[in-house]
């Protein structure tokens, strides 16, 4: 720009009878006005010089840096002041990014790639918006606004929406065949918080466009630098969405004397903004093209927002008394697919057991001498941790314990923590996992908030626990060791104590929406249906091997218990030393030869990176506990078959029991580097994803 020139033409020679003639020019000096005036009098000139006639352009009363002059001069004092001040009482408070579901991650710095799709809404939706704006006193381009506004706060479930805009801010009529550029950028805020009508919605929009416009004249970068808003290189300051709607003076077709002339239109492959609607009037349709940042949206995505702006904008003229939160979204053929297609009749699981230890209880009479635990060098045969649970649970039935009430259980990893966990299940209640890592006042407060009826810890964890009145059982002293070892070792009755599925099998304590941790009840037959809908896909059994690798706390570590000792399969509890390390829990893996993995994507992103020349045994890695990123697998997918080591990925929370979805992860969905894909629901489940 610093030599120029900023404007200049080429014309292709093709053939004697074909060319092509190039104009290229800089923005910042002209803008989509222009290119009509530019085109206009390009034909005017050819048809004059080709007749030998003289220029027939007239002389223009001002120049552009009149113009410049002009503004700089009239737009200070007291006027550039209320301009500045409008703008910052407008967008006071706004958000300074809206958040959209998208294709993947927003990456650290903006490419600008994009690309579009057009968007041609009918003869009679175009119709009936235009009559919706007559009776509202709005313009179509403020009924379109709204209708934006509303699809974009319904997607991305935020209420408070900032719009850009172009204007072409030639209000004077000396400007009007002036080629310059002359376009300034508005920002149209939308408030959705009170759930407006289409009326009242439309009457808000029509104010803040009408003020918008009337504030215009200060650039968009004084605005910006007013605002000050937090900059980042990941998108635009103010708005990350544009509405333009063009009713610019186009040149019309260019008609050159003895000459055929088609335009070549190029393809646009870039985007200044996350989404820009451009649409325009053509004939009695609304027409024109949504445009996207192609690292943010796959062209699917896009397709499904244009079929969701024709629904949103139909229900508008449809009923504008209707709350825009009330809008529909779906058409009829989409909303079909996602409560039929994508929710078939749920299948019942079979299950064998409806009180989980039951599972476990059948296995120790199958094969009492099988491996159930292993830490360290220690191992627990099934036979002997069945009848070190009974002796717990024999304790706890002579306190009181009855079906429903709580036992808290804080022990550091260990056997002595799954026979506590199992002892405290057999005696009918509900285990209440008390991290000893965890800090002392939210171990104080889950202590508190249960309401437990005894507790079960060991020696060194039992100091750092706050002041209580609990019945205690200290599951490695001597003196308690002793008085156990005179309870029987044969299961409790469960029907004496009328334990039931219904009944809950432990709390697990989550971080809570208003910052304290919310207890989850979880029953037993919650865990036992988890179990059994799984059971087709994974064909869990004694063969396996797992690692008990998270906090008890976390519910992952339901699906490792259970997963191993409902199946007769031996689980591997991993010291904490172990879990920290990458390579030594790596080298564990091997060492075991551990059949099934559960990790979160972040740990497993470390273990990846750890991996050594040892051959693992591992036929299922399962992903739980936050977004899996599909193309942090690659580096594991190019040193390990994904045929031999099946990688799935599940979701779900505590409150459902764990999983509620699974998808098996190919070498495509890895390629395609898609974001984060949790499958279908659970065979015996059906998912909706709700308009909260």
């Amino acid at each position: 720009m610093g030599v120029g020139p900023l404007i200049r033409g080429r014309l292709l020679h093709l053939s004697r009878q074909e060319h092509v003639l190039l104009l290229t020019q800089h923005h910042i000096i002209s803008d989509g006005w222009s290119s009509g005036i530019l085109i206009n009098e390009l034909g005017s000139l050819y048809s004059a010089f080709s007749q030998g006639l003289a220029d027939p352009l007239p002389a223009l009363t001002i120049q552009y840096p009149d113009y410049a002059a002009w503004q700089k001069n009239w737009l200070q004092g007291e006027r550039l002041q209320g301009q500045i001040n409008f703008w910052k009482t407008s967008l006071a408070g706004a958000p300074g990014l809206l958040e959209l579901p998208g294709s993947g991650p927003r990456p650290a710095l903006q490419s600008y790639a994009g690309s579009h799709v057009d968007v041609a809404l009918s003869a009679e939706l175009s119709t009936a918006l235009k009559q919706l704006s007559q009776r509202h006193g709005t313009t179509l381009f403020m009924t379109l606004l709204a209708g934006w506004s509303v699809l974009l706060s319904r997607l991305s479930g935020q209420t408070d929406i900032v719009v850009g805009t172009p204007v072409a801010n030639r209000q004077h009529g000396e400007l009007e065949h002036l080629i310059g550029f002359f376009v300034n950028t508005l920002a149209l805020r939308v408030r959705l918080e009170d759930n407006p009508s289409v009326s009242a919605l439309l009457a808000q929009v029509r104010t803040v466009a009408v003020d918008a416009f009337a504030h215009q004249d200060l650039p968009f970068e004084r605005v910006v630098e007013a605002i000050n808003p937090v900059r980042a290189m990941s998108h635009s300051p103010l708005f990350q969405v544009m509405l333009a709607w063009n009713n610019t003076p186009s040149g019309g077709e260019l008609s050159l004397p003895g000459l055929t002339l088609e335009e070549l239109v190029d393809v646009d492959t870039t985007a200044q903004f996350d989404l820009t609607l451009s649409l325009s009037e053509t004939g009695e349709r609304i027409d024109g093209t949504l445009q996207y940042a192609s690292e943010l949206f796959d062209r699917a995505t896009i397709e499904r927002m244009v079929q969701q702006l024709h629904m949103v904008l139909g229900g508008m003229v449809g009923d504008e008394r209707q709350c825009v939160a009330h809008l529909p979204l779906l058409a009829a053929a989409e909303r079909s697919r996602i409560l039929v297609e994508f929710n078939p009749e749920p299948v019942a699981p079979a299950v064998p057991c409806a009180l989980v230890h039951r599972c476990f209880e059948a296995q120790a009479a199958r094969r009492p001498d099988a491996i159930a635990l292993s830490f360290g060098d220690r191992q627990l045969g099934y036979g002997e941790l069945n009848a070190r649970a009974n002796q717990v649970a024999h304790h706890l039935i002579g306190l009181g314990v009855r079906p429903d009430d709580r036992v808290a259980i804080c022990l550091e990893r260990g056997i002595e923590m799954l026979v506590g966990v199992l002892g405290i299940l057999k005696a009918g209640a509900a285990y209440v996992p008390l991290d000893p890592a965890y800090p002392a006042d939210r171990l104080a407060y889950v202590l508190e908030d249960s309401e437990p009826l005894a507790l079960l810890t060991q020696a060194d964890c039992r100091a750092s626990l706050p002041v209580h009145r609990l019945p205690v059982l200290v599951l490695d002293l001597a003196q308690d060791l002793a008085m156990l070892a005179r309870y029987a070792s044969v299961n409790p009755d469960a029907q004496a104590s009328a334990l039931e599925g219904h009944h809950l099998a432990y709390v697990i304590y989550t971080s809570g929406s208003t910052g304290m941790p919310k207890g989850v009840m979880v029953e037993h037959r919650n865990v036992a249906r988890l179990m059994g809908t799984t059971e087709a896909q994974f064909g869990f059994d004694e063969h396996d091997v797992w690692t008990l690798f998270h906090s008890f706390a976390f519910d992952f570590s339901v699906w490792e218990i259970w997963g191993a000792l409902a199946y007769g399969g031996r689980l591997v509890i991993v010291p904490a030393l172990c879990a920290r390390s990458p390579q030594e829990f790596y080298a564990l893996l091997c060492r075991e030869r551990v059949t099934v993995l559960n990790q979160t994507p972040t740990a497993f992103r470390q273990l990846i990176a750890a991996q050594s020349e040892q051959e693992h045994a591992l036929r299922f890695i399962i992903f739980g506990g936050e977004a899996l990123e599909l193309h942090t697998l690659a580096p594991w997918t190019r040193r390990n078959d994904p045929q031999r080591t099946q990688l799935i990925n599940m979701y779900g929370i505590t409150e459902i029991t764990v999983h509620a979805t699974s998808r098996t992860i190919t070498q495509a969905d890895i390629d395609e580097g898609l974001g984060s894909v949790i499958g279908t629901a659970l065979p015996d489940l059906r998912m909706y994803v709700l308009d909260a």
